[in-house]
């Protein structure tokens, strides 16, 4: 069959094709890859933000606004990086591919989170001294592990896009990423360890018993594939 013809058969096998995909399946597809997902993505991982500036503005942060900052930032931060981790399993349970898209601005609200929530303690408590850092640090370890988490993640900020992806190449870039499963590791720890000193744990074990399901879902994902190569 001549190009012409293969293409108006296209044409018309398309229609046809069309109705054969469920109605559910096309209007979340088309809701999924519409040009304002993102956008809208974006600005409900950005309200967190803009309602913590806008209490700071109205003076709405309790008694201690800076301690209240911190936390916010530090917990958003959490949050943002355990969504991350769960675009995968949902985009494989649910088969809903394009959610995959969504996953590189997730994680970089993430990081964002995590500096924001940096920088205001090294502000706001420390006044941006590394001595008092380094002080506080002894007396705290989990501050420790909060700088490290966020160490980690900087890499991972910074070959986010497309450009280092090609640079690295995909197997050393897909390596690389895999960080983000010991920076949840040490963030969860990082969040427990400093309720521990409240003796308040019942949340940070909410966030470690999420992970521990979005890590051990990997992990049988990756004995089945392993058995199936076998």
């Amino acid at each position: 069959m001549n190009a012409p013809l293969q293409e108006a058969a296209s044409r018309a096998a398309a229609p046809a094709a069309r109705a054969r995909v469920p109605a559910g399946l096309r209007l979340r597809r088309a809701l999924l890859l519409s040009r304002a997902t993102k956008p809208v993505v974006f600005a409900l991982a950005a309200s967190p933000f803009v309602v913590l500036v806008w209490r700071a503005l109205h003076s709405e942060l309790g008694a201690n606004p800076a301690q209240q900052v911190i936390w916010t930032t530090g917990l958003w931060a959490l949050r943002m990086l355990m969504i991350t981790l769960a675009v995968t399993p949902l985009r494989v349970i649910t088969g809903w591919v394009e959610l995959a898209r969504l996953r590189r601005m997730l994680g970089l609200f993430a990081f964002g989170y995590a500096l924001l929530h940096f920088t205001s303690y090294l502000g706001l408590v420390n006044d941006f001294s590394l001595v008092e850092v380094a002080h506080d640090v002894v007396r705290h370890p989990f501050v420790l592990a909060g700088m490290s988490a966020l160490l980690l993640m900087l890499p991972l900020a910074l070959t986010s896009t497309n450009a280092m992806v090609r640079r690295l190449g995909g197997a050393r870039w897909r390596a690389l990423h895999k960080l983000v499963y010991a920076i949840g590791v040490i963030a969860v720890f990082h969040y427990w360890w400093g309720k521990l000193a409240k003796n308040n744990t019942a949340d940070p074990k909410v966030y470690a018993l999420l992970l521990a399901a979005l890590l051990g879902w990997r992990v049988a994902q990756a004995l089945r594939a392993r058995a199936r190569r076998a």
